[in-house]
């Protein structure tokens, strides 16, 4: 029986998982790229003087408009205007050391008590010509940002790449599963049911496969149990045939000698009939058991009866066995413990197996021995054992076993077991149960 599958180790936790795991290390990839990167483009923009080459670039251009409108320091809206169309952040121009324009706050009066920010020693300041005379200007470009939004994007799509790459090697690992089950269910189908399922994890596909595999194990042991079946009933129909030819010879022999008249007297004549009678008798037992074992075989799962104690089940039926044996001229030595245990049993198929068994003592049992009934106790399970002293019989009568045989099989559907015993003196069967819990 498969076990069910645990939350922990399900498909959906396990998914869940792999998008965790491929999230945290695309994650960890963008911080080690985005540290790199900026890394390498502050050293590229450093090494290379790109900043300070385009800031003279602009500072070039604004010079150039400034001469061409003959603009002054205080010139704020002409100077906006030639800054929208720039890719400039930001200017400041601080004339005498006072700032007199901001273009982060155009519309901003500047008072003469501002000092320029001339404190910070990383702002890079150029001189430019204005009509009011010499002025210092700071200029911030947004022509570098290009690099870091570049830097960006590229970080961004490696590590999207890489969390796509990672999911989808984490899902063909179960697309391989699933195609390999695929071809495993194709040769099952194709009937070689030796081919073992491939069992992997203790997810859902884990649990599917080896359900797949107790199932093909069951088919395949269900097969082997109706090859046998058919084989054991081949052999019972041709020993019954054997069987049943000899009486059958018999009598066409008895009856034609009796069609021809051929007897000597009346007493002769009593003692054909009599032959004849017998060998019917002998077809009619033979026809019975062949019915009975095909009943029993052709029967479904038989429904056991609820837990009871095995003294409550055995004691009526056992005092009856004993009483009718008695009333045929046999002993009986009962020797039974009752053990406190409980069994589940048919009712019917135990007075069938009784009843057999019975008939078979009167039949071939002697009378000069006592028949011994006691109990047995094999692991888990209790029954009994009947012995007998074989009866020497005056005709040799050829047993087909098909009682037997019926007994088995009704033992076998009970869950229980039939163990045949038999040397030259004695014959002994032994039935066992199984025992249940209440």
């Amino acid at each position: 029986m498969t076990q069910a599958t645990n939350k922990k180790d399900s498909i959906y936790a396990q998914l869940l998982r792999l998008l965790l795991i491929s999230a945290f290390v695309a994650v960890v990839a963008f911080w080690g790229l985005d540290l790199a990167g900026e890394y390498l483009v502050d050293k590229y923009l450093e090494e290379t003087g790109y900043i300070d080459r385009k800031n003279q670039e602009y500072i070039d251009k604004f010079q150039n408009y400034i001469r061409q409108k003959q603009l002054s320091s205080r010139d704020t809206d002409a100077l906006n205007i030639w800054l929208k169309k720039q890719k400039i952040l930001s200017v400041k121009i601080y004339k005498d050391e006072i700032q007199v324009f901001d273009s982060d706050y155009p519309d901003q009066e500047i008072w003469e008590e501002e000092i320029a920010a001339g404190n910070y020693a990383w702002e890079s300041y150029y001189i430019v010509e204005f009509s009011d005379g010499s002025a210092e200007v700071i200029i911030t470009g947004a022509y570098s940002y290009q690099y870091y939004n570049y830097l960006l994007i590229t970080e961004l799509l490696f590590s999207f790449v890489l969390f796509l790459v990672l999911v989808l090697l984490g899902i063909r690992r179960k697309m391989d599963y699933i195609r390999t089950l695929s071809s495993e269910i194709e040769i099952l189908e194709g009937g070689s049911l030796d081919y073992a399922i491939t069992v992997k994890g203790k997810d859902e596909l884990g649990t599917l496969a080896e359900g797949l595999n107790s199932m093909r194990i069951a088919f395949q042991n269900l097969i082997l149990q109706e090859a046998e079946i058919v084989r054991e009933n081949q052999r019972n129909v041709t020993e019954m045939s054997h069987d049943l030819r000899t009486p059958i010879t018999s009598i066409m022999l008895y009856t034609e000698i009796l069609k021809k008249g051929k007897y000597k007297n009346e007493e002769q004549l009593m003692e054909y009939l009599e032959k004849i009678g017998q060998k019917a008798h002998r077809m009619k037992y033979l026809t019975d058991h062949l019915f009975e074992y095909s009943l029993i075989t052709g029967e479904e799962e038989v429904e056991l009866e609820e837990p009871e104690q095995y003294e409550v089940l055995f004691y009526d039926l056992f005092s009856e066995t004993c009483s009718y044996l008695e009333q045929n001229g046999f002993s009986v030595a009962f020797h039974v413990s009752w053990t406190d245990c409980f069994l589940r049993i048919s009712t019917d198929y135990v007075m069938r197996i009784l009843d057999n068994m019975t008939s078979n003592i009167v039949k071939y049992a002697s009378t000069s021995q006592p028949v011994v009934i006691s109990s047995v106790k094999e692991a888990r399970m209790v029954g009994f054992m009947f012995e007998n002293k074989i009866r020497e019989l005056e005709e040799k009568v050829e047993s087909t076993k098909i009682g037997i045989q019926n007994i088995k099989n009704m033992m076998k559907q009970m869950g229980g077991k039939c163990i045949v015993e038999k040397d030259k003196d004695f014959f002994r069967i032994i039935l066992l149960f199984p025992i249940v819990d209440r």
